[in-house]
């Protein structure tokens, strides 16, 4: 059935983008349709597909608005990571490619340790390490 998992997002600007998502450690998929108002990126060792589409080419084939996310959330992406040195790597490589960090990096419930932050289109995104066996017991 599935053999590939893709998110689709839209943006303003698709060189800015991609810049900014290959500075802080996605890398770009040589796949068709990598073009001037689309990009194809990986994330992840399981090469999870990140389309960013210009926003006009998202909306052709979404047939609905493109969320505001000055004023809200469409979605939450959460990527994992190996440590909490990743966490904190992570944060500095989105403030410098561009991204706001707006919570974090910091310890959360006493087993994980996370940032959030948001791209240059303002979709959000978690960056968290699990320490399994600090989890507390159901």
């Amino acid at each position: 059935m599935t053999r590939e998992f893709w998110v689709n997002l839209p943006v303003k600007d698709i060189k800015k983008s991609k810049d900014f998502f290959t500075q802080i450690g996605f890398s770009a998929n040589p796949v068709p349709g990598n073009n001037e108002n689309a990009a194809s990126l990986l994330v992840g060792t399981k090469g999870v597909n990140i389309m960013l589409f210009e926003e006009k080419t998202f909306k052709s084939f979404s047939e609905s608005k493109i969320a505001d996310t000055a004023q809200s959330n469409e979605v939450l992406l959460s990527i994992d990571a190996e440590n909490r040195e990743e966490v904190n790597l992570l944060a500095n490589k989105v403030r410098k490619a561009g991204g706001k960090v707006y919570n974090g990096p910091g310890e959360r419930e006493g087993w994980m340790h996370g940032c959030g932050f948001s791209d240059l289109d303002g979709h959000r995104w978690t960056a968290v390490y699990m320490d399994m066996s600090k989890m507390p017991k159901a």
